[in-house]
């Protein structure tokens, strides 16, 4: 079972360019939480704290796509390091000048997350060039999405040892820390010093001219929705029915049952169209968070959360094929944190419009919601079938490439995107 992964391990530079950017991302998967944490600690209230990561948030999901479309202009390490250095900086400002003067805390806290380099992005972007096989590629994009359920709950663990080791002023300074050393390995490696995008069409809406593409965000909008929703929808849940401690055991449920679909799914290659897949994906999806409205006891609530979350990484990966296919020559890691972008949008306007929904109606009302908004990703799904099955920008390949020595085409798979 392991085999496939073992296979992606053992290619050069795959380990180094995978935990490189797991480490380049700890700044932005731990932000929300050494927010909160730094803010209290400093006196300020939740109110403070709360619009502190909401405006962290919203400022990266803009910059992804900004600094992705960079990086395809100008190559990894012109954009990449800088960024991640300036964003280091500023939350290094935030930590030192604390909460004190509203205005700069604000502002420190917004180049933060616009600055925050798009490594997820391009790590899927040098893939191609390092593993050299379709087979091979598909199999690394399911491992990333399992090492992202692995980094979101490493990373708030890193977070709470830093405070309780030190303080929560250390745990922002180390973190940035670590996230420039992570770039800093990544964007120094010869993948990413080779890794040129090829020409690309000038046009104002870059990836976005992609059907396909709109088609696939406008379906993962939702399931970031869902996701999101059911954050808010488990603490009323844990509040009945034992605290904290349940809040954080039905977290890690969602995680676990995220990391085990995704091992199992990248474990073998899946036969047929990739769009095909992803609706009976997203339908499995949206099928495995209706049950959270029976509410059990803790422990079996507990069981249905890592249900719930089987089908989420093999989404992701799925995604991540067909953004491939569907993104536009010369805009592919533009259109990676295109999908991140609309992705943390959705989470966060599952968690606004839960609030209300828990509010006036119980978790009950709370825990329909994901499980309505995996329906209506998978009616984008089935409304846009044609267009994401359609043949892409990158669905025919150039027989040559000035860093494949082997000039070899594969059928179905848009090596061109690798100059």
């Amino acid at each position: 079972m392991g085999s496939g992964y073992l296979e992606v391990l053992r290619a050069r530079h795959a380990v180094r360019l995978l935990a490189g950017t797991l480490v380049g991302r700890l700044p932005n998967a731990t932000a929300p939480i050494a927010i909160v944490l730094f803010v209290r600690a400093e006196g300020g209230s939740y109110s403070l704290a709360g619009a502190l990561a909401a405006v962290y948030g919203v400022a990266n999901a803009v910059g992804q796509p900004v600094l992705g479309r960079l990086v395809d202009l100008y190559g990894q390490p012109r954009v990449q390091l800088p960024a991640a250095v300036l964003s280091a900086s500023a939350m290094a400002g935030f930590a030192f000048a604390g909460t004190g003067t509203a205005v700069v805390a604000y502002l420190a806290v917004g180049a933060a997350g616009l600055l925050t380099p798009p490594l997820e992005g391009g790590l899927r972007a040098l893939w191609p060039g390092v593993l050299r096989g379709e087979d091979r590629v598909h199999t690394a994009y399911a491992m990333d999405a399992v090492a992202q359920e692995v980094m979101f709950t490493v990373g708030p663990l890193l977070v709470t040892v830093c405070v309780s080791v030190w303080s929560p002023q250390a745990a922002l300074l180390v973190l940035n820390v670590l996230g420039v050393l992570g770039a800093l390995s990544v964007v120094v490696s010869p993948p990413s010093r080779a890794w040129r995008s090829v020409p690309r069409e000038a046009h104002w809406l870059g990836a976005l001219r992609s059907g396909g593409l709109l088609a696939l965000l406008g379906a993962f909008l939702f399931v970031g929705v869902a996701l999101g929703s059911i954050t808010v929808a488990s603490v009323p849940y844990a509040d009945e029915h034992g605290g904290d401690a349940v809040y954080g055991w039905l977290m890690a449920a969602l995680g676990l049952g995220a990391l085990v679909g995704g091992v199992v799914y990248g474990a073998r290659q899946w036969a047929g169209e990739p769009a095909r897949r992803l609706r009976v994906l997203v339908a499995a999806l949206a099928v495995c968070y209706l049950p959270l409205m029976l509410m059990p006891g803790a422990v079996g609530m507990v069981l249905l959360a890592v249900v719930a979350g089987v089908f989420l990484a093999p989404c992701i990966a799925c995604a991540f094929v067909l953004v491939d296919v569907h993104a536009p020559r010369g805009t592919v890691t533009e259109a990676f944190s295109w999908l991140v972008t609309t992705f943390t949008v959705g989470a966060s306007v599952g968690t606004g419009l839960a609030g209300p929904v828990v509010e006036h109606g119980g978790a009950l009302w709370g825990f329909a919601l994901p499980g309505a908004a995996g329906c209506v990703s998978l009616l984008v799904l089935a409304c846009t079938g044609r267009v994401l099955a359609a043949p892409a920008w990158g669905a025919v390949v150039a027989a040559s490439s000035e860093n494949d020595p082997n000039r070899a085409v594969e059928p179905r798979f848009s090596s061109g995107h690798q100059a």
